[in-house]
C-alpha cells in the first residue's frame, strides 16, 4: 500500500465499511469513540475521524486480523495508513 494520506483514507473507509458490517464490533467502536450511527455517515471523509477508526481497529491484534484477511491486505496496512492520517505520527521521544 502506497503510504499517501488519499490511500490511508481508502484503506480506513474500508475499514469503517468493515466496523459497520461487524453487529458485535460496531457497539463496542460507537461506545468506545463516543461516535454515533450519524456522525459515522457525516464523519466518514473527516482524515481525523479515519484516523480514529484506526486507532480503534489496532487496539486488538484479533481485529486486525479478521479485517485484513477479509480485505486481502497485509496485517501491517492499518498501521501504515495510521501514520499517514492526522495524529498517526510516531513519537520519537529521544
Amino acid at each position: 500500500m502506497p503510504n499517501t494520506s488519499a490511500a490511508a483514507e481508502t484503506l480506513a473507509l474500508q475499514a469503517l465499511a468493515w466496523l459497520v458490517g461487524n453487529e458485535e464490533l460496531l457497539p463496542v467502536f460507537l461506545g468506545a469513540s463516543g461516535a454515533s450511527e450519524a456522525d459515522l455517515r457525516s464523519r466518514a471523509a473527516d482524515p481525523e475521524f479515519l484516523g480514529s477508526v484506526l486507532d480503534f481497529l489496532t487496539m486488538d491484534d484479533a481485529w486486525v486480523i479478521s479485517f485484513c484477511d477479509a480485505q486481502g491486505l497485509a496485517y501491517e496496512a492499518p498501521m501504515q495508513a495510521r501514520m499517514s492520517l492526522p495524529g498517526g505520527a510516531q513519537v520519537n521521544w529521544t
